[in-house]
């Protein structure tokens, strides 16, 4: 190929399928891009240092803690081992960096010439703008705090591998319920590698549904050391968790973000193990003594019933339920006694009234006046009636007669009447 064609296919003409670039010129135009962006300052988190004895270049990478993106940064040798304090992994530092683009690699990295760690005060002002921010959110609102389950039947505990929180967490929890049931997750508690892991850790805890409880623990240590349980990745997802959190970070002088974000904070890992379990002790003599109440209550109720009931059974009408009846019975005979001799009473005295009436009756009637002599004389009248006769000019010679005398009655014939 001429050098004619070459800087034609290496120029400024537009790429097409029959006129393509070839590797080393969208290098070399991606460097020079990347080479117009100038020195910037750039902070992250270090996750991984690689300086090899002898050699004059050093490799850092810097991770941003808020995001899952990293760079490679070099710098020399000279430069790393100069930094005060001596850079660390997890460490957060503030680099200045020139942007570079290897041709012969296509990597790019930040080349940097003055690395300065993030001072104590600097990282305390950032945890209290972003504990302002996440307040104003209301993530630390008591309202969104979830309760914990008072017996969970299953907890989830984050934390170190082999460390002493993990120990404080299961034998005190153990001592309280042994029947508890964990499920550990162990994961860095600190350095770059803590919140991503954490925060996988949370995810896989949250989706299982035999935890009821999730325990985040740790043991006391410096501001840089707890710097992750400020991180706000972390305290999101803890905030966004539907299974209730415990926070049991270092402690009491330590207080990191995590502790206002999660349901519950636990001044240590101790603490935590006595809280998300009850005490068996407790909780078997709380069940004796409620059962002593409860009987006593219903012993205090049967007694009050009982007296009730002996009260109403003394009432006379259930204490001699005959007795009533017995005397309205001798009322009864006694009214109907009174009753009859009344009666009797009145029989006697209207008896001797009739008998007196009857003498009266049989002194004025016509039969007593017959026994004296006299007689009754009765006749026929012309309409066939029996009448008495009053005058002897009411019959004629030969009018038939009945003349009736106390025994008995005769007949008779008129024969020449005389007045």
């Amino acid at each position: 190929m001429s050098s004619g064609a070459e800087r034609t296919r290496g120029g400024s003409a537009p790429s097409t399928s029959e006129n393509p670039w070839p590797v080393r010129t969208v290098a070399r135009k991606i460097a020079d891009w990347i080479h117009r962006l100038g020195s910037v300052w750039v902070e992250g988190q270090v996750t991984q240092i690689s300086a090899r004895p002898g050699t004059q270049t050093a490799f850092v990478t810097l991770r941003d803690p808020a995001a899952d993106v990293s760079m490679t940064v070099t710098c020399s040798a000279k430069l790393l081992r100069e930094c005060e304090p001596p850079l660390r992994d997890g460490a957060s530092v503030i680099v200045h960096a020139r942007p570079t683009f290897y041709l012969g690699r296509g990597t790019l990295s930040l080349r940097a010439d003055e690395i300065r760690p993030v001072g104590i005060g600097e990282l305390l002002a950032r945890i209290e703008r972003l504990r302002k921010l996440l307040a104003a959110e209301g993530l630390f609102a008591p309202e969104r705090k979830r309760p914990l389950p008072f017996l969970p039947k299953g907890i989830g505990l984050i934390t170190g591998r082999a460390s002493a929180a993990e120990r404080d967490v299961l034998v005190n929890a153990h001592a309280r319920w042994p029947a508890a049931r964990f499920r550990v997750i162990n994961t860095a508690v600190q350095g770059a590698q803590a919140v991503p892991q954490i925060v996988r850790a949370l995810s896989a805890l949250d989706a299982d549904p035999d935890i009821d409880v999730i325990v985040i623990a740790r043991g006391g240590g410096s501001v840089e050391d707890l710097l992750p349980f400020s991180d706000e990745t972390l305290c999101r997802a803890v905030a966004a968790a539907g299974t209730p959190v415990v926070s049991a970070i270092g402690h009491e002088p330590d207080s990191p973000l995590l502790d206002l974000v999660a349901d519950r904070r636990c001044s240590t890992p101790t603490d935590a193990g006595k809280t998300v379990v009850p005490d068996v002790a407790e909780e078997t003599a709380r069940v004796h003594q409620l059962r002593d109440r409860a009987r006593r209550a219903l012993h205090g109720w049967v007694d009050t019933q009982a007296r009730l009931l002996e009260q109403i059974r003394s009432r006379p009408s259930l204490s001699d339920p005959f007795g009533p009846i017995e005397r309205r019975a001798d009322e009864i005979e006694a009214q109907v006694e009174r009753g009859r001799r009344a009666i009797l009473t009145t029989l006697t005295h209207e008896q001797s009234a009739l008998a007196s009436a009857r003498a009266r009756l049989a002194a004025l009637g016509p039969s007593a006046t017959l026994e004296r002599g006299y007689a009754v004389v009765q006749y026929t009248d012309a309409e066939g009636n029996l009448r008495v006769l009053r005058s002897v000019s009411e019959v004629s010679d030969g009018t038939p007669l009945r003349v009736r005398v106390t025994d008995g009655a005769v007949r008779a014939v008129v024969d020449a009447p005389e007045a």
